[in-house]
């Protein structure tokens, strides 16, 4: 590896783990950052192994969450760790039967569109479209709760399957790149009437499963892909995404709660229309 390939690599991971779990899209960052500045496929020989770099190195993110959500996460199958934890409470518990049905109806769609989704969606026009779609989303949710009320909203350990299966469904929207997971997740939660930050650990604990198994099936399609040349670029992404993903939940956390989710709509949009411009002018 070269030193400029360590930069991208480091540049990636971080543009990763920042905005993996911020409403803003990660894999719609990295395809604009990568795709009109980096192009990291002139380094990794081919757009097949650049696409799979960019699904692999939120396994980084995962283990960030793995580490905030630690307590919580061994709670959804029984084991209740002693010391304090903000996220677990003694009444009602959210249980790992929650997270499965929240997790099923992307975890299908996904599966059936996989190739689609990798030959069609992973465009800088399409990641446009869908930074304004999530956003308008967004306004709405944050319309709602202000119109019912936040403080009435149900915590974490308060959600019902009903609410699970409908914010899976909300899910689903991310497959489209550029529309945000927990954009749309957390979202979801809000309409159905969820806490912001209910919402955002429900969205968080939903996606270790979720982007391990994404990650996982990327890396085991294109595992012919994963030559000794490119292994090192993937370490790199890998620890630059770990790191900036458990900096950035450990932020967002805090912030959503104080701000919701109307900033991060307004960032979209503006992001969306300078970066149509930008694009047009390179066309």
């Amino acid at each position: 590896m070269t030193v400029w390939d360590i930069i991208v690599a480091l540049i990636l991971g971080f543009v990763e783990g920042l905005t993996e779990f911020a409403p803003v899209s990660s894999t719609g960052h990295m395809i604009i950052v990568d795709d009109m500045l980096l192009k990291s496929q002139e380094i990794l020989g081919s757009p097949e192994v650049a696409n799979t770099f960019k699904v692999v190195i939120q396994l980084g993110s995962i283990l960030a969450v793995v580490i905030v959500f630690w307590k919580k996460l061994w709670s959804l199958v029984g084991i209740h760790i002693g010391g304090k934890d903000t996220n677990v409470t003694s009444g009602p518990r959210l249980k790992l039967s929650h997270v499965i049905v929240g997790l099923l109806p992307a975890a299908v769609l996904g599966l059936a569109f996989e190739d689609i989704i990798d030959q069609y969606l992973f465009r800088v026009e399409t990641v446009l479209l869908a930074l304004v779609a999530g956003a308008v989303l967004m306004i709405i949710a944050d319309w709602k709760a202000k119109q019912n009320k936040e403080s009435d909203g149900a915590s974490l350990d308060e959600v019902t399957y009903k609410q699970a299966i409908l914010i899976g469904l909300f899910q689903c929207i991310a497959l489209w790149p550029g529309f945000s997971r927990s954009g749309a997740t957390i979202s979801g939660g809000v309409l159905m009437g969820l806490k912001h930050r209910a919402a955002a650990d429900f969205t968080f604990i939903m996606a270790v499963p979720i982007m391990f198994g994404a990650s996982a099936v990327s890396l085991i399609s294109k595992w012919d892909v994963m030559t000794a040349e490119v292994i090192p670029f993937f370490v790199v992404g890998f620890v630059s995404a770990f790191v900036f993903a458990w900096i950035s939940i450990r932020f967002f956390l805090v912030l959503i709660e104080k701000i919701k989710l109307l900033p991060f709509a307004i960032y979209r949009i503006v992001l969306a229309a300078i970066l149509g411009v930008i694009y047009i002018s390179m066309m």
